[in-house]
């Protein structure tokens, strides 16, 4: 038997706890970008932000900080889900965290938006 708690409307997230993580024009910054793989071919769909999960910090109902994001289409970010990290870079022989940095360092609201979060 269901407890009524189990019927109760989902509390919303503030997300006041990972303020820091986030950064919403980095990923529209992002989405404005070609993908990331588009010299590879089989690009087809709109820019995705892509976040690399195993750059660490994330845990349970938390995505990894926005600054770990790479620019894919999503067919390539489809790709990546299905795929996992590990084996979509072995395929396309790329690594994804070097990458989001190069990113993150070329966006050019990164300073303003690191001493507002110091």
């Amino acid at each position: 038997m269901l407890r009524s708690s189990a019927f109760a409307p989902r509390k919303k997230n503030s997300h006041k706890a990972d303020f820091y993580l986030r950064a919403p024009s980095f990923l529209q910054w992002l989405r404005g970008r070609n993908c990331l793989l588009c010299d590879k071919g089989g690009c087809e769909g709109r820019i995705e932000a892509a976040h690399v999960d195993y750059a660490g910090g994330k845990g349970v109902g938390i995505k990894v900080a926005d600054r770990y994001a790479i620019p894919l289409c999503s067919a390539h970010h489809r790709a990546q889900h299905n795929w996992g990290w590990q084996t979509f870079e072995d395929n396309f022989r790329i690594d994804a965290l070097e990458a989001s940095k190069a990113y993150w360092n070329a966006w050019p609201g990164r300073r303003a938006w690191e001493d507002s979060r110091a």
